[in-house]
């Protein structure tokens, strides 16, 4: 190889920073483009991740609290008027919702009809199961975009990364030049954007199956004491009738 060319393509090695920051200033724009996505993605991924997170343990943790002063023996119209229309949690939603429904039906003085005494607990059940439904889609919002983000995240990083060849490659046919100190920089920065997408897919992918595994179980959790608390009303309502 020519002395002269020799040290060009040394001084080019020389030159070229391959740290992450550097082979992102250096890469293609649509490689910028992929790259600063992905970014963005990861980022809104663990803002989720760790909103999720401390909700629901702090769900769990009131809907033991609840459940304590619940099953405590004490009056349920006084554990109403202490928790009053500021429930605090899904599970005091859906006591406050039925027990509301109930005091309803027992200020106009319906509950000794026959007929309000059979539909009284559907209604109940009704006005619970709404409220529940209510609050779950709360608590899994934005659940979707970890799903969606972990399935689509790779292939954005590969698309980067093809890009980034592509571009290697045409580099190559220009400078009719196959040496390391050419392709390097661009192999470097394309694989970086499918690193990049692993990044973003690996995180989103764990935590919606934890999380998700954690809203199910606590779902199953308010469904328990629905349940259980219509099955109380019922037993109030047949022992008035």
């Amino acid at each position: 190889m020519d002395p002269v060319q020799t040290t060009a393509l040394a001084g080019a090695a020389a030159s070229t920073d391959l740290s992450m920051w550097g082979l992102f200033l250096q890469a293609d724009p649509i490689v910028k483009t992929v790259m600063i996505a992905l970014l963005s993605a990861s980022f809104w991924c663990w803002a989720i991740i760790f909103d999720k997170w401390f909700r629901l343990r702090g769900l769990f943790r009131r809907a033991d609290q609840f459940e304590e002063s619940f099953w405590s023996g004490g009056s349920l119209e006084e554990l109403y008027d202490r928790i009053g229309n500021r429930p605090q949690d899904p599970m005091s939603s859906i006591f406050v919702a039925a027990m509301r429904e109930w005091r309803r039906s027992a200020a106009k003085g319906l509950a000794d009809r026959e007929a309000v005494r059979l539909s009284l607990p559907q209604r109940i059940d009704r006005v619970m199961q709404v409220t529940m439904g209510r609050e779950m889609e709360q608590l899994e919002a934005r659940m979707g975009f970890l799903a969606s983000v972990g399935s689509t995240a790779p292939f954005v990083g590969l698309f980067g990364t093809v890009w980034g060849i592509m571009n290697s490659f045409h580099h190559i046919g220009e400078t009719k030049n196959t040496s390391l100190a050419v392709v390097a920089p661009g192999i470097a920065e394309a694989l970086f954007a499918t690193a990049l997408g692993l990044v973003a897919a690996i995180p989103a992918v764990l935590a919606y199956n934890k999380l998700s595994s954690d809203v199910d179980r606590y779902f199953k959790r308010l469904e328990a004491f629905a349940g259980e608390f219509g099955a109380i009303l019922s037993r109030q309502l047949e022992e008035k009738a």
